[in-house]
């Protein structure tokens, strides 16, 4: 009887232990997959500014948030999201340390009007805790 019950418990463990071997086996190449990597957005893949237009906004990004802001007011109008969207944020970026009042009200019409399914809505979130 008690060779019955060796056999038994050494069954048991042996099985217990295949299991736990296939299962660390499964754990371990899932840890070989090559992860596609994430494609970040940046504003000058975005559309909505017209070509014309891509040369004095370079310009009006050297000169800080009060040239972003002339720009934005001169063009702002034919420009469309997702990339005025883009534009704005940079200027809340920008603006943050003259007037954070501004830079929140910016921020609260882009937020307002992008959708989640948009290009920019990853930069939103991220820009949230600092201007709610």
């Amino acid at each position: 009887m008690t060779k019955l019950i060796i056999l038994l418990v050494a069954l048991v463990v042996g099985f217990i232990g295949y299991h736990l071997f296939e299962y660390w086996r499964t754990v371990d190449n899932d840890g070989d997959k090559v992860k596609a990597p994430v494609h970040v957005v940046t504003g000058e893949e975005l559309s909505g500014v017209p070509y014309q237009l891509q040369q004095s906004l370079q310009k009006a990004q050297g000169l800080g948030a009060a040239g972003l802001r002339d720009w934005l007011k001169a063009y702002g109008a034919g420009i469309q999201d997702p990339r005025k969207a883009w534009i704005q944020l940079d200027y809340c970026l920008l603006v943050t340390r003259e007037d954070i009042s501004e830079a929140k009200r910016v921020f609260a019409d882009v937020k307002a009007r992008t959708s989640k399914s948009s290009p920019v809505w990853p930069r939103i979130q991220q820009l949230e805790k600092t201007y709610e």
